[in-house]
């Protein structure tokens, strides 16, 4: 039975050890770059002498003796009453030795020097910079193996296109055919059987000299790319290990050389070992060889044929295979045609893929047949990936923000069938379920019934939850320091700024529709306000508003529609006592539906944008492009938004176009979460182009709109930031759906807004 915990030992040192008269602050560096909260302290000698952990540094800078000097020594802070155990200790007597609180075990040699790390197997391993373990992406490997037919160049070829088409690794094969062969390899024996001569004829043609294979291993590196090799043999292994190679690869062929695997696991090199031609117990007995040496290693399921029939490769076997690894990961290695399959091992838990890679399946030898062509690997990764984002993290269900938009729309509510008096007895007969479903799900009716109504009702109203659980926010006189307002549409307009009429200006979100009717039915007095208008990004025939797309048929018709919105904001100002210009809000548009664009893609739709804004009349309107999360919902689906999207670049349009811009909070919050940026950067960049704010809170990378304090932003800092680039920038609380039951969420914002903006 193999044990369910086990331990690992990392004998490649070098990213854990700290001389301990380096500074605190080199110490700091190493623990954060090592990911493993700790480095080992040794002297001139390499005699291991202390052990400095985050808690270790933490505890000393808190004592309060003064000053924190990170530039002292290292040893300083070191605990030199750390743990350590006789390299030459058994396994079992390690293992037994971890706790809650000891997580990591330094080995020493009898002289004292660190010669390796002990750890539980369930963190994982690292393999260069790459950790492969249960919460990491799925390892990705080009395996080139002697699919460069023994061409230098063409070596280098497959690894920059590997690179290109988004592998983790290249990996390679090497043998010493004279000490691999009975018969030193020789092609020609004619003693050899009819599979025998084939291999040794396509592998003695397909051999590079051991100098180009370490060029090409220096090469993936420059290409970004983690080289990986086979050694076939323990020559070869030699030379592989004294060049330094991260990790080692196990063929199929040698899971039971247990003399090649002992000589492997000594390296101390982590191992992925696939399980190709073997059967359980063959996989069984490697397992307990490896752990006894505390070996890192990943298991591969594999089936040996080349092509493999789809019905031979028992996809559902890696469950077993993770019983078998215990806390190793687990992976597949695949040869069948295609890429679904491999995808697929990644949903059920693999998290090291291994595909053959090649520029031409006609090329000559087994391996091209079941490689997978560049654009083929590129596609297999971006599935890998997809699927990686789709697995989630198995947290209780909750609707995303797309289904939020689309329950809006498509769902029902419950809607009072007539009239109702506030306090009235709320009866089954006054009430109805009708779409949209804006308002109380009809699984709440039965809460309603029986209880006296909080509010008036006309037929066709909307019950809230505020008629449930409390009183709903409501408008009142607001104080800010910048100049406010809030959404509206024709027929809500009046009710949200009667409520608050010391607004300062109404900021009119059209539709598509509404661009069709003239602002005279919806409007009679002139109100002594400023007007903003936020031009549809939806048109007619499902046209997205794009003033970059390539097409110039669909990119006119682009400008003929904003112009419409343009033309329909300049009446509507003749119902507004105008301070100045009318401001436009607009989303320019640079979407694509498949990937996000490289930074230098997007310089050609930036011009076409710049181009295309010079084709609009903007007399009496000052025309605001909109900054852009990197996944935009529109009605309820989810695209890719490149344009006004990161800060370099859409300050640096707005810097050489002269517009000035919507700073809309919550998409660009989204931006930071997902490139990994410090918002703070972000606002100190754009807030000195902004001239208008939607101020709105966001969580993870598509959470937009959410409620002032419901998500991730800091609305104090904020407010400090906004405060010296732009405070002269005007602003609306954006928060979806925040009209609704006359316009809480919009209240409720200003609320939690007042005395900060």
């Amino acid at each position: 039975m193999i044990p369910k915990k086990t331990m690992q030992i990392d004998r490649q040192l070098g990213r854990y050890l700290v001389q301990e008269d380096d500074s605190i602050a080199a110490a700091l560096s190493a623990i954060s770059d090592n990911k493993c909260g700790f480095v080992l302290c040794v002297d001139a000698h390499g005699l291991l002498t202390g052990m400095i952990t985050d808690g270790d540094f933490r505890r000393w800078a808190s004592r309060g003796d003064g000053p924190v000097d990170t530039s002292l020594p290292a040893c300083t802070i070191a605990n030199r009453d750390m743990l350590t155990v006789s390299a030459d200790a058994p396994a079992a007597s390690i293992s037994a030795k971890f706790s809650e609180r000891i997580r990591f075990i330094p080995l020493v040699d009898k002289r004292g020097r660190p010669v390796g790390i002990a750890q539980p197997r369930g963190r994982g391993f690292q393999i260069a910079d790459r950790l492969i373990g249960a919460d990491s992406p799925a390892f990705l490997i080009a395996e080139i193996g002697i699919n460069h037919n023994g061409s230098f160049d063409l070596a280098k070829t497959l690894i920059e296109e590997a690179a290109r088409a988004g592998a983790d690794c290249a990996k390679f094969q090497m043998r010493d055919m004279g000490r691999l062969y009975h018969n030193a390899g020789d092609a020609n024996d004619p003693r050899e059987d009819l599979g025998s001569q084939y291999t040794l004829n396509i592998l003695s043609r397909s051999a590079l000299p051991t100098e180009q294979m370490l060029m090409l291993f220096d090469y993936c590196r420059e290409c970004g790319l983690i080289p990986l090799c086979t050694p076939w043999e323990e020559a070869s292994l030699k030379v592989l290990d004294d060049y330094g190679l991260p990790g080692l690869k196990v063929a199929s062929a040698d899971l039971t050389n247990h003399d090649l695997l002992r000589a492997m696991a000594a390296t101390g090199r982590p191992l992925i070992v696939s399980t190709g031609m073997s059967t359980e117990a063959e996989i069984q007995e490697t397992v307990r060889l490896l752990e006894a040496r505390g070996a890192p290693f990943a298991l591969l399921h594999c089936n040996s044929t080349y092509p493999a029939p789809f019905k031979d490769v028992n996809l559902r076997y890696l469950a077993r295979l993770q019983e078998l690894a215990g806390e190793a990961p687990i992976g597949y290695s695949g040869h069948e045609r295609g890429y679904a399959v491999p995808i697929a091992a990644v949903a059920l838990g693999a998290k090291v893929i291994e595909k053959h890679f090649t520029m031409d399946r006609s090329m000559e030898g087994n391996d091209h047949k079941v490689s997978l062509l560049p654009d083929e690997f590129a596609a297999m990764v971006q599935g890998v990936r997809n699927v990686e984002d789709a697995m989630g993290g198995g947290e209780q269900r909750r609707l995303t923000q797309g289904e939020r938009m689309n329950r809006e729309n498509l769902a029902k509510s419950v809607i009072a069938a007539r009239d109702i008096a506030e306090g009235a007895r709320i009866e089954r007969s006054m009430l109805k379920v009708q779409s949209p479903g804006r308002g109380l799900q009809p699984n709440r009716i039965e809460e309603l019934i029986g209880r006296p109504a909080r509010r008036s009702l006309a037929a066709g109203d909307f019950f809230f939850a505020s008629d449930l659980d409390g009183e709903a926010a409501v408008g009142r006189a607001f104080t800010f320091k910048r100049r406010w307002g809030v959404p509206v549409r024709y027929h809500d307009w009046r009710q949200l700024y009667e409520q608050a009429p010391s607004m300062d200006f109404l900021e009119f979100h059209f539709s598509f529709k509404d661009l069709e009717q003239e602002p005279s039915r919806f409007m009679q007095e002139r109100l002594p306000c400023d007007l903003v208008t936020h031009s549809p990004d939806l048109f007619e025939g499902d046209h997205l508003l794009n003033l970059a797309d390539a097409d110039p048929e669909y990119r006119a018709r682009s400008i003929r529609e904003l112009q419409h919105a343009i033309d329909r904001s300049r009446e509507l100002a003749e119902f507004f006592t105008l301070s100045g210009p009318v401001k436009v809000i607009a989303s320019l548009g640079g979407f694509t539906k498949d990937r996000a664009l490289d930074l230098a893609e997007r310089a050609p739709l930036y011009e076409r944008v710049a181009e295309s804004l010079t084709k609009l009349d903007l007399d009496g309107v000052e025309l605001l492009p909109q900054t852009l999360p990197p996944f935009p919902w529109y009605m309820g689906g989810q695209l890719y938004c490149n344009l006004f999207v990161d800060a370099e670049d859409t300050a640096r349009f707005a810097h050489e176009t002269g517009f000035r811009l919507c700073f809309d909070i919550s998409h660009s919050k989204l931006t930071c979460n997902h490139r990994g940026v410090p918002f703070s950067a972000f606002v100190d960049a754009v807030a000195p182009v902004t001239g208008h704010l939607h101020v709105v809170d966001a969580e993870g990378v598509d959470g937009e709109g959410l409620q002032i304090g419901d998500g991730e932003i800091d609305f104090q800092a904020l407010a400090e930031r906004l405060e010296k680039h732009c405070p002269d920038a005007t602003f609306i609380p954006e928060i979806w759906q925040g009209h609704k039951n006359g316009g809480e969420g919009f209240w409720l914002a200003l609320d939690r807004l007042e005395g900060l903006l």
